[in-house]
């Protein structure tokens, strides 16, 4: 959804801005596709750069953790005993379960109870490069095709009206899977994406320019 939001605002914004200048059509779309594949791969390099660096301290998380266990495993089980009362479980139950674990795989046991890491929630950057990608570039396609089955006097109005639709849309979605208020959060993502449009296009008649 974050992907999505931003690709449809930025794009929304960059084509109305354009428009706003008295851009052509065609200078309009060419401006519109820049922005968008721009974006994108704007969106996977920032994600694969940031969920690398997650990798890797995850990488070094698991081999500290892996020294650790050889070179003092009665700590590590001491350690991993005292995480199971925390949360709840007597001392004598929580070192069963603390030894049968480390039995059954203590690195995995250790990675998931006390750094937090297991193999649902490794990170990925080429997987999440790609989906932030993906979902920024789809909600660029559409007011993109709205920029496209417009005329050229109209882009500008008939653009912000269906990128708020989307927004909107996509906000009142997100909303309600998450269980969150869904009027609040579409006046939220309305008003930005109104805001952020009202000032590009404010910029392009200012200026009489494509920005």
């Amino acid at each position: 959804m974050l992907g999505a939001n931003d690709g449809i605002v930025s794009t929304a914004s960059l084509v109305v801005g354009v428009a706003a200048a008295d851009g052509t059509h065609a200078n309009i779309m060419v401006a519109g596709v820049a922005g968008l594949v721009a974006g994108a791969m704007s969106m996977a390099a920032g994600e694969y750069v940031s969920v690398s660096s997650q990798a890797d301290t995850e990488t070094a998380d698991l081999g500290r953790e892996r020294k650790e266990l050889a070179e003092d495993g009665d700590s590590e089980l001491a350690e991993l005993t005292g995480i199971y009362v925390a949360r709840g479980l007597d001392e004598s139950l929580a070192r069963q379960v603390a030894e049968q674990l480390t039995k059954h795989d203590a690195l995995a046991t250790h990675a998931r109870d006390e750094l937090g890491i297991s193999e649902t929630m490794t990170a990925r950057p080429v997987q999440a490069a790609f989906a932030s990608a993906g979902t920024f570039a789809v909600g660029a396609a559409l007011p993109m095709l709205a920029a496209f089955l417009t005329p050229v006097n109209l882009i500008g109005m008939a653009v912000s009206i269906m990128s708020l639709a989307f927004l909107a849309l996509l906000g009142g979605a997100s909303a309600y899977v998450g269980g969150a208020p869904v009027a609040k959060a579409v006046a939220r993502v309305t008003f930005w994406g109104a805001l952020a449009m009202a000032a590009t296009a404010g910029i392009g008649k200012l200026f009489g320019v494509a920005v």
